[in-house]
């Protein structure tokens, strides 16, 4: 095949969509960027929280070319996830949990890696390039890579936003050694408005464009591994898994459609679930539950934990008990958030059960919740 950049990158581009991209742009993988500095200074002021490997695999992560020598060209994907409701409806239902809308069905990263596969395959069987395909498991920064490709711009939230998609679209990247013709970086569309970051519960965003993930409630939700700050936990609400307030909220997102991919679609088994189910699961019923879902990736414990964080902000009395069945839990994880839950959902009864099980507990973070002051009740 021609070797020809233009017609090179419109075969990448078009082998991207018989692969299932919702869009594809390309951008040149081997220019100076100022996203490595924004990196390093993110990691320096210690924002990346206990994301240890975000430090670990800094310098690989800070261009492209540090990833790999011979890249010169990167082919971003998108695949759109547009949800058919309003991701935020469930938080006006306390005693209902709320899960991101990324993680209703399949994991995404198993849909992309196989799609981004598929492309490499077709791409070097027409040109002899070699290639190497990521999704965000690996240490490439793709949301720089489509601002400059053009597949979008990186909001105020830090996410890409896209002005055919809005904000909800999952990113992938192929880089390859060919010469393709780079596409025109997207212009910033964001102007004076602040939605996403007025919006945020935890306050998050230091300022416009910068992230502290320690408070972020996607963080919180899912990396965090200890027990959460005991300030930051009525924040939560009911969200039990990610957050998706400040992408929701982005006026963009007048222009999303609903995703096509029946991947991505509300899986039926996660419909109608309960707070009072979901904190009772142990680790074989959470993983037939989870199969196949991002969900799956935290395990029982801080995803029952998350769910008990929910049930103490329930203010719903009648869910004490589902925390009280939680006092005994084999993980101290669980336990501590069990007794932060039924503190703030019944004094009366929270005494009771302290008087019960305090002295006995050998943890020393579920002693210390036992020891705090009600926070609730």
């Amino acid at each position: 095949m021609t070797a020809d950049p233009d017609t090179l990158a419109a075969r990448a581009r078009a082998l991207a969509l018989e692969a299932g991209f919702s869009t594809a742009h390309i951008a040149r993988a081997d220019e100076p960027w100022e996203a490595g500095d924004h990196l390093r200074a993110f990691v320096e002021a210690d924002r990346h929280g206990s994301m240890a490997w975000m430090e670990e695999t800094l310098e690989r992560r800070v261009h492209p070319t540090s990833m790999w020598p011979e890249a010169k060209s990167a082919v971003v994907v998108g695949l759109d996830y547009g949800p058919d409701t309003d991701p935020m409806a469930g938080l006006a239902r306390p005693r209902e949990p709320v899960i991101s809308v990324y993680a209703h069905n399949r994991d995404y990263h198993d849909v992309m890696k196989k799609r981004l596969k598929a492309l490499a395959r077709a791409f070097h069987a027409e040109t002899g390039a070699a290639v190497k395909v990521f999704v965000d498991t690996a240490p490439l920064m793709e949301k720089p890579l489509a601002e400059r490709s053009g597949l979008g711009w990186q909001g105020k939230h830090t996410n890409l936003v896209s002005r055919s998609f809005g904000s909800w679209l999952f990113l992938g990247v192929m880089l390859t050694e060919a010469e393709l013709a780079p596409d025109a970086p997207e212009a910033d569309h964001c102007g004076s408005c602040r939605a996403c970051l007025d919006i945020c519960p935890t306050n998050a965003f230091p300022a416009p464009y910068q992230l502290d993930a320690r408070l972020c409630i996607s963080y919180l939700t899912i990396e965090h591994k200890g027990p959460v700050a005991r300030d930051l936990r009525p924040l939560l609400g009911n969200r039990i898994y990610g957050c998706d307030d400040c992408l929701a909220v982005c006026p963009w997102n007048k222009f999303a459609r609903v995703s096509a991919e029946m991947a991505f679609h509300p899986r039926e088994s996660l419909t109608g679930l309960t707070l009072a189910g979901l904190s009772a699961l142990d680790d074989a019923a959470f993983r037939a539950l989870f199969t196949a879902s991002p969900v799956k990736r935290i395990g029982r414990d801080r995803f029952v934990r998350n769910v008990l964080y929910a049930i103490g902000n329930s203010g719903a009395r009648d869910l004490a008990q589902a925390a009280v069945d939680r006092l005994k839990d084999d993980s101290a994880l669980v336990r501590g958030a069990a007794v932060w839950a039924l503190s703030r959902l019944d004094r009366a009864r929270f005494e009771a059960e302290r008087a019960a099980h305090a002295a006995s507990e050998a943890d020393r973070d579920v002693r210390e919740e036992w020891a705090a002051a009600p926070d609730g009740a």
